[in-house]
């Protein structure tokens, strides 16, 4: 199919370009033309830069008309639809032979080569041989203002002025009123094999239709024009019989159907079409009208300020089974945003959907270096990862940048579709360049963002990242590529013999500006902050109540409910009569898991909690812990405060703060951690790590190697390995814990005066005998039962429980409390005669 296009973006190795009814399309280097392609081929092979060969910004530029075929239509991995195309007159001209052309022909050439008098030109057409003399060139050549010289793969409007040899040898011009006066006439001779794109012709109106108007050209060609392409000064005064200039947009060759454009700016070839004023692009508007409705393409709507706007199908609605026609009807009234504009149309194309309308960024000209984005997991590269922040911004995460240590295997951390915050480092929207950083202290910096050498005052406090240590000192990088040197004397006030081995590439690191020299891009920095840099740099990041200097790892503190959150109990600590605030969070309640939640739905503002111990201490952080085991391992010093002090062998108290398909990661007081791979966590056969562990849970953990060089630690989360001596005695200790627990939490529920129900769950614990009557007996063996001491509450029997009873509905029987779950008012219990007896 041939279709007319408008260059969009043009780019290193592609052209981006707009086709008729708002879609795009794109045509790759080598798709330009036989001269073009040879010329890359030989900068391949040679391995360096041909002086001669131009690059596509040097003779391509956006708002040119050019003349494509499609060369393939393919699904990419989202689903959307890439159309391939080329410009290569070979394929573009392969309808025309050297006896077809004739004088005044409107064709593409490109240019092939340079020579003393003139160029030569490729018109794809086998036999001929088309020459452009210079003085036809002149005129044009000064006006596109692209150096004194056409190049070579250059395309060119062509008007044939001379033909010889029966279209062997032809003259051609690019005078720019030459071309822009050519029309297409019935001497020419054009056919339906050999119909161009791009030709200016008289049509005739035949009839006109609410949605379009037929025409006829060239004496024995018919073709339509839609709404979209009728000229929109004189809308739809349009009658039979009318002559008219008009431009030929596409030639389907399967179907034989023509499509031309009325609109002013195709009817003079050489001209661009019109282009979008920055300020409407991404502008929502409150009302748009509906003037026609295509069920298979989209809408076309009338904009506030009278221009027509278009919107695919996939546009008009959230999803293909929330889309509704009949609210389409013409003159129907709908809010919209301008998301894109379509050269080939002089139109915006617009979108209804909710989160286009409400969307931050919808092009990469929205995103400023520093933003802070989300976005989600596109692919994993060797280079890194890519990041989809919407349908049409990608944006990198170099290896560099996928965490605050460089890591070896980041798909065991990241998954396709994983949501990630992001913080953009560099952003080229000319370029559709985007990088970003997924390094926590760079997001959650509130420091100036250094984009530019300018705005590196002396003085300045920011935050970079090192991409160099040597002899010399660091070169810290900051956004837009800005660096800068630490020199050898200023990284710390006590002297560093070996800066490599106390900086690594990508850590993160606090600058002052020390000297700045914009315009030789020189920039001194010190990690040495000063003294009143420092004092400020506290004052702001330190709140009021100063508390992070007070309390240190495995204190003891009493503490007092202030509020509940989602992630646990913000807590004041009494020793400072409530002016320094805590956080236990809900994994923290307790050793034993189930607990946790029932502590956290237990406890209410107001509430002491004795005895909890201080985990870790960030700044104004404080993270408090009520586990018991972790609590004793730190009182009995059966801990390691650092890497250093870890043996193979140990075994350690700590809470899984992570599972991942490949095994647990364990923390210990004092922050050191552990890996314990899918092979060394249970007993059992493991196939999915989530069936045997949570985050929070408090596991006994045996140290299996230590890699000094890597700072990793092994564990072994077996229970046969992870015994000290005698398993049973630690098994009743567990579980006596646990009941100590569950009664503290019935006498809490007692003090509150809660509800019957909750009266009722505290007089049950395990081992109690109840008198029940059953329910219901279920198909899966398990029954239900009420009574007296049951009301409002859940009371079931596992088919295992009965024993050898054959019960039915109605008949009393005795039982006993095997578990209570209070969060649910559940109560499990047992019929089985031996733990009756007991």
């Amino acid at each position: 199919m041939l279709l007319l296009g408008c260059i969009k973006e043009v780019s290193d190795y592609e052209l981006v370009i707009s086709l008729p009814n708002g879609l795009s399309g794109f045509v790759p280097v080598t798709q330009i033309c036989d001269a073009y392609s040879k010329m890359l081929s030989k900068q391949v092979a040679q391995g360096e830069l041909l002086e001669d060969l131009s690059s596509l910004s040097d003779m391509y530029s956006p708002g040119t008309l050019v003349r494509c075929i499609v060369t393939s239509v393919e699904r990419n991995a989202n689903g959307r639809r890439s159309i391939k195309l080329s410009i290569d007159p070979k394929k573009v001209n392969k309808g025309l032979n050297a006896s077809a052309l004739a004088l005044g022909m409107l064709l593409s050439g490109f240019v092939s080569s340079v020579e003393d008098h003139g160029y030569l030109i490729d018109i794809g057409v086998n036999g001929t041989h088309a020459f452009l003399p210079r003085q036809k060139a002149q005129n044009y050549i000064k006006a596109v203002k692209r150096g004194s010289d056409l190049k070579i793969g250059q395309n060119l409007n062509c008007v044939i002025v001379e033909v010889k040899n029966e279209g062997r040898v032809v003259r051609l011009s690019i005078d720019r009123s030459e071309v822009a006066a050519s029309l297409a006439t019935e001497q020419q001779n054009w056919t339906l094999s050999n119909l161009l794109p791009g030709l200016v012709v008289k049509a005739r109106v035949q009839k006109v239709a609410p949605l379009g108007i037929k025409v006829s050209f060239l004496s024995s060609f018919t073709g339509i024009v839609d709404l979209m392409h009728m000229d929109p000064e004189k809308s739809m005064n349009y009658s039979p019989d009318q002559v008219m200039k008009a431009c030929i947009l596409s030639i389907n060759p399967t179907s034989k159907v023509v499509r031309l454009t009325l609109r002013q700016a195709f009817l003079h070839p050489g001209r661009s079409p019109n282009q979008l004023s920055n300020d409407r692009m991404g502008a929502v508007v409150e009302e748009s009208t509906v003037k026609a409705f295509y069920r298979r393409f989209g809408a076309v709507f009338e904009l506030d300020d009278g221009t027509l706007a278009f919107a695919r199908l996939k546009h008009l609605s959230k999803t293909r089974k929330s889309f509704k026609p009949g609210a389409f009807k013409t003159e129907s009234k709908h809010k919209c945003r301008i998301i894109d504009y379509s050269l080939m149309d002089e139109m915006c194309i617009v979108s209804l959907k909710y989160q286009m309308i409400e969307a931050r960024f919808l092009q990469y000209q929205d995103i400023h270096t520093g933003d802070v984005v989300q976005g989600k997991v596109f692919s994993l590269k060797p280079i890194g990862m890519q990041v989809k922040v919407t349908d049409g911004i990608k944006g990198l995460v170099p290896s560099l940048h996928l965490a605050d240590v460089i890591l070896k295997q980041p798909e065991k951390k990241y998954s396709i579709g994983d949501e990630v915050k992001c913080r953009v480092l560099e952003c080229n929207p000319a370029g559709k360049k985007l990088i970003l950083t997924l390094k926590k202290n760079l997001i959650q910096s509130k420091l100036p963002v250094l984009s530019n050498y300018e705005d590196a005052k002396p003085g300045l406090i920011t935050h970079g990242f090192v991409v160099c240590a040597r002899e010399f000192g660091c070169i810290v990088k900051f956004y837009n590529d800005v660096k800068g040197l630490v020199p050898k004397n200023e990284l710390s006030s006590e002297p560093i013999s070996c800066p490599d081995k106390v900086f690594h590439e990508g850590q993160v690191v606090k600058v002052t500006v020390l000297k700045c020299e914009p315009e030789q891009e020189r920039l001194l920095l010190s990690f040495r902050l000063s003294s009143k840099s420092a004092l400020q740099d506290k004052k702001e990041c330190t709140p009021k109540k100063k508390q992070d200097v007070k309390y240190q790892i495995g204190e003891m503190v009493d503490v007092k409910v202030l509020r509940k959150k989602d992630n646990g109990l913000e807590v004041s600590i009494l020793e400072d009569e409530g002016d320094v605030i805590a956080l236990i969070p809900t994994a923290h309640l307790s050793d034993f898991v189930a607990n946790c939640k029932l502590l956290w739905h237990c406890l209410q503002e107001g509430d002491v909690l004795p005895r909890v111990m201080c985990l870790s201490v960030k700044g104004e952080h404080i993270i408090l812990s009520g586990k018991s085991a972790v609590i004793s391992a730190v009182q009995e010093d059966q801990v390691v405060r650092s890497f250093s002090e870890i043996q193979p062998g140990m075994l350690l108290t700590g809470y899984v703060r992570n599972v991942l398909p490949f095994g647990v990661f364990v923390e210990f007081p004092f922050g050191v951690t552990g890996l314990a791979p899918k092979v060394t966590m249970s007993d059992k056969f493991v196939t999915d790590t989530k069936d045997h562990f949570v985050v929070g849970q408090t596991v006994i953990a045996k140290v299996m190697s230590i890699d000094e060089e890597k700072q990793r630690v092994l564990l072994n989360l077996k229970v046969s390995e992870c015994s000290s001596g005698d398993s049973a005695a630690e098994s009743f200790a567990l579980l006596n814990q646990y009941f100590k627990e569950m009664k503290d939490i019935r006498n809490l529920l007692r003090k509150r005066g809660e509800s019957s129900m909750a009266q009722s769950l505290c007089e049950l614990v395990p081992g109690k005998e109840l008198q029940l009557i059953v329910q219901d007996v279920k198909e899966d063996g398990s029954a239900l039962f009420s009574g007296n001491c049951v009301t409002g509450l859940t009371v079931t029997a596992t088919r295992y429980h009965l024993g050898d009873k054959s019960i039915v509905p109605g008949q009393k029987t005795k039982a006993l409390v095997l578990h209570v779950d209070a969060l649910i008012s559940k109560v499990y219990v047992s019929l089985q005669e031996k733990l009756l007896k007991q």
